[in-house]
Order: C-alpha cells, then sequence, then structure tokens
C-alpha cells in the first residue's frame, strides 16, 4: 500500500509570530529602528505547501477515442422469394442460431417438393423392380444404368424442391440480437433481399488507431480500460488482440483491436468510447504529485525544503498516472518538497508550513 504523503500549510498566526520576532531581534534595549523593505522580506517566511514522496505500482498508460463496434453482424437476407405472412421476432429480441424469425407464403414450393417427391417415389420403385432383373441378365446394361441416372437427377431434384420449401422460413444465421427488422407483414420480398440484422453484443471490439511513434509499447496481450458517455462512472476491461504490422499511409497511424467482455450487456454498438491502454508497469515507484514540479530549460527540477529553507533540486521523471509522476533519479525518497507556491521561491528562500493530518496525497 502507497505511503501518504502528508501536505504542509502555512498559517496566519505563525507568520505573524515569526514575522514580529525578526523584526524585534534587530532592535536594541531602548534603541528605535524601522527595518527596510529588504529585510522585511528576507526575514519573512514564505507560506507553501509541502508533501513526503510515497511509494505506489505506476502504469504508464496511452489514452485513445474510438466507436465500438461488433465483430459478429449479419444481415438476414430472404433465400426465395414471396409473400410474409408470419414475424416471430421483434428489434431487441435475443435468438440463437437456426430459429425461424419468419416465415413466407411457402404454398407454390411445398407443391413442388411434392411433385418432386411423387416423380421420385415412382422411378425409385421402377428402379429397384430393374435391379432384380438387370442382375439375371433380363434387361439391357444401358437401360439400367440410364434409369439410375433418372434416379438421381429425380433425387437432386427433390432435395433442391425440400430446401427451396425450408426457405420459406427466414432463420437467424448466427446467435444474437435482432438489431434491425426491415420486412412487414404482408410485404413480397424478393431473393436477397434483407430481412432482418443480427447482432452478436456478447464479444464488442474497437479499432484504435495510433501514432506510428508508439508503435514499440504494444502488443497483442495488453490490458485496456474503458468508459462511454452513456455510463460515465463504470470503468470496462478489454484486451489487445490484434496489433496491425502495417502503417496507414494516410494518416501515419497503425491499428490496434481491442476486445470488449459484454455479456453483461451494457454495452452496445456504435457507443463513443475512452481507451486507456497500459503498455508498462513499474512496481514500487517513487512518486511525487504533478504540481510539484518546476520545468524550465529542459530540466525539471523541485524545491525540497530543510530546516525551514528551500533548495532547488533537480530530478528525472519517468512515468505520469492521473495526478503523480514518476521520480527516477534525484530524490532518495524522504525529503519534504514544495507542491504549491514554488513561484515566490528561489534558493535559500525561507518557508512557513505545518502539519495538516487532513490532507494527503496517495499512490
Amino acid at each position: 500500500m502507497a505511503d501518504t504523503m502528508i501536505i504542509r500549510h502555512a498559517t496566519t498566526a505563525t507568520l505573524m509570530i515569526s514575522l514580529t520576532a525578526a523584526l524585534a531581534s534587530g532592535c536594541g534595549v531602548g534603541q528605535a529602528s524601522v527595518a527596510s523593505d529588504s529585510e522585511i522580506e528576507a526575514a519573512t517566511p514564505i507560506p507553501v505547501e509541502t508533501a513526503l514522496p510515497s511509494r505506489t505500482d505506476m502504469l504508464a498508460t496511452y489514452e485513445a477515442t474510438t466507436t465500438i463496434a461488433s465483430d459478429a453482424d449479419a444481415p438476414v437476407v430472404a433465400k426465395v422469394g414471396g409473400e410474409v405472412v408470419r414475424l416471430l421476432v421483434e428489434e431487441g429480441d435475443r435468438v440463437v442460431e437456426g430459429q425461424v424469425l419468419a416465415e413466407l407464403d411457402g404454398e407454390r414450393l411445398r407443391l413442388e417438393m411434392l411433385s418432386a417427391k411423387a416423380s421420385l417415389d415412382q422411378v425409385r420403385s421402377e428402379y429397384q423392380r430393374y435391379t432384380d432383373l438387370a442382375a439375371r441378365g433380363l434387361v439391357s446394361e444401358a437401360m439400367f444404368e440410364g434409369l439410375k441416372y433418372d434416379l438421381e437427377a429425380l433425387e437432386a431434384a427433390y432435395d433442391l424442391a425440400r430446401l427451396n420449401f425450408d426457405y420459406s422460413k427466414i432463420r437467424a444465421p448466427i446467435d444474437g440480437v435482432v438489431s434491425s427488422r426491415d420486412v412487414k407483414l404482408g410485404q413480397s420480398v424478393n431473393i436477397s433481399d434483407v430481412a432482418f440484422r443480427i447482432t452478436d453484443t456478447s464479444e464488442l471490439l474497437a479499432y484504435l488507431q495510433i501514432p506510428q511513434a508508439e508503435l514499440g509499447k504494444f502488443a497483442a496481450g495488453q490490458s485496456a480500460t474503458l468508459t462511454v458517455d452513456a455510463n460515465p462512472d463504470t470503468t470496462y476491461a478489454a484486451t489487445i488482440a490484434r496489433i496491425s504490422p502495417t502503417i496507414d499511409m494516410r494518416n501515419g497511424t497503425f491499428r490496434a483491436t481491442a476486445f470488449i467482455n459484454n455479456r453483461s450487456g451494457e454495452l452496445a454498438p456504435g457507443m463513443f468510447a475512452r481507451f486507456s491502454i497500459a503498455y508498462d508497469r513499474h512496481a514500487d515507484a517513487l512518486v511525487i504529485p504533478r504540481e510539484a514540479l518546476i520545468e524550465e530549460d529542459d530540466q525539471t527540477s523541485v524545491y525540497v525544503v530543510a530546516e525551514g529553507t528551500v533548495s532547488r533540486r533537480t530530478i528525472s521523471v519517468g512515468i505520469e498516472s492521473g495526478n503523480l509522476i514518476e521520480v527516477v533519479g534525484g530524490l532518495a525518497g524522504d525529503e519534504e518538497i514544495v507542491i504549491t507556491g514554488q513561484s515566490s521561491l528561489r534558493d535559500g528562500s525561507k518557508v512557513l508550513a505545518s502539519n495538516d493530518p487532513r490532507s494527503s496525497y496517495s499512490g
């Protein structure tokens, strides 16, 4: 568990006491003396807020935004034409593969199937009768072979007629949710007309476009989190499943594909999401608040407090997460650092702070 960063606040009462003592020290007994502005300024401690560094696990993250989609989104097309005589599902209904969604008027197809069945039965009976005769050599081989081919052709014709009749029932091609119904009762549809759309929302995906300079940071299997505007207080888990090995020349980015487990059904295709991808982890990192940093002349530094006086210390920083930033060099970890009031400080400035146990920073 991370150590607590204790914040110190200057108090007005303490400041006034210190100022009075500093002015009094310049006057002898029975003497009257007025301190100059520079003397007053030098003797007056500057109120600041300070904190102690802490240790915590830090995650380096990359932020990206995109729209959630479904990898399993199938249009359901009519495989035969006909009038819609029954609708069995509506938008939002969950269906399974093979479930009947609607029925077309298949009477003509049923009669064609029965006709093909009758022709098949007739030739099959004749073929069976001639099989025994052919075995005894009572019919020519050519005639028997011709009858055999007729039987096979009628079997295929019957199978096709039966299949077309079955196609008068429009079925779901995949498990999922009916995302749209595009036909109405009594409507006549033609072959290849889209009747429904089925979407499997149990697992969603997102395509993240990431600058090519970041390519080395990402790999399949990395974890990610996301939030959506529809439920901003909830964080959902995702996994980077694929990294494209090619760069999009139009914008200089590569594509990372994230899979999202949506068994709860709280997410939907089309939602706008904000992703945070963790690409590195530093355990037990030394961290300080981001506002403690002073960044000037390509250098990063902080003010360290010792015995009421500050000194400026150059530090090296690592990864940043939220309000915390990792310190990889320049601090031992037990220093008291200034986090508010740096603009009024310089090396050797006197400062005033007091403990405030109600306020803390933690990693």
